[in-house]
């Protein structure tokens, strides 16, 4: 396995950040490694999840894109923060297990479009189908 906690100091472009990861746990159910992420940033406002995501793929020798980071908060007087990430295995893993609100953030998912009532009414009309009729009604959208 690997270490319980890594360091890593990512520089941005004016003041440095220190990423440490703790509690990390291998979830081979889900096909993912899961940590609590402690970003330390003094002097600075917050770092950006998507620089934390690059930092943690290459502590972890995988592509950004398998990282799902998300929970972040920052600790009073700042300076701290600590927030959540999964690195799934395969991205097709992470297309199965990641929830789809956390996909879209990533540009993975796209919502169903319409207004609520349209939503509605498009249910109401499947609802009255059957078989093959069903299938040509969900296809039509």
């Amino acid at each position: 396995g690997c270490p319980s906690s890594t360091h890593s100091s990512v520089t941005m472009s004016d003041a440095t950040a220190t990423i440490r990861t703790k509690k990390f746990l291998s979830n081979p159910l889900l096909q993912r490694k899961q940590m609590v992420v402690e970003v330390i940033h003094p002097g600075k406002p917050n770092v950006s999840k998507k620089d934390i995501r690059e930092k943690l793929g290459e502590m972890y020798k995988c592509g950004a894109d398998t990282v799902f980071t998300f929970g972040y908060a920052t600790k009073f007087g700042g300076g701290r923060s600590t927030g959540f990430a999964c690195i799934y295995d395969t991205m097709d893993a992470a297309k199965r297990f990641e929830p789809k609100y956390r996909l879209s953030r990533a540009g993975l998912h796209t919502k169903k479009t319409g207004s609520r009532k349209m939503k509605k009414e498009r249910k109401n009309r499947l609802k009255k189908l059957r078989g093959k009729a069903l299938a040509e009604g969900q296809k039509k959208k």
